[in-house]
């Protein structure tokens, strides 16, 4: 019993220390995701988002760059409010959508080449990772 004390105590503080447990983690990090479906259907607009350390998130719509972090995680996805340049374009009203809905998604799943986001309304973004 003297000895599992310190081994318990020693196995929560390592387990504290795991670092980054978002999406990235899990291998998104370091691929350019780009925006292939959107419930089902073909967006007709460019988006692409990466994955950082730490939850950050970032990416390209088609007028504007954003980011914001992930702070859930995986396979939960919650994002803090997306900061955009501010640049016109005639797809700026498109853009706010899909911005919008990236902002609703509420869970991650990575397999190999494929990333979805989905929200709990079954709202789903399939991404594929840039060749």
């Amino acid at each position: 019993m003297k000895l599992l004390i310190p081994f318990l105590i020693a196995t929560v503080a390592l387990s504290a220390c795991r670092g980054d447990e978002t999406i990235a983690a899990y291998g998104a990090e370091a691929v350019t995701w780009v925006l292939a479906e959107v419930d089902g259907t073909d967006p007709d607009t460019s988006l692409t988002l990466q994955f950082g350390e730490d939850g950050l998130v970032s990416g390209s719509a088609p007028c504007n760059r954003f980011s914001a972090q992930n702070t859930a995680p995986y396979p939960w996805f919650t994002l803090t409010p997306i900061a955009a340049t501010k640049r016109a374009c005639p797809d700026l009203a498109q853009e706010q959508q899909f911005l919008t809905l990236l902002q609703s998604m509420t869970q991650s799943e990575i397999s190999g080449t494929v990333l979805i986001l989905r929200t709990e309304d079954r709202r789903e973004m399939l991404f594929r990772a840039e060749d």
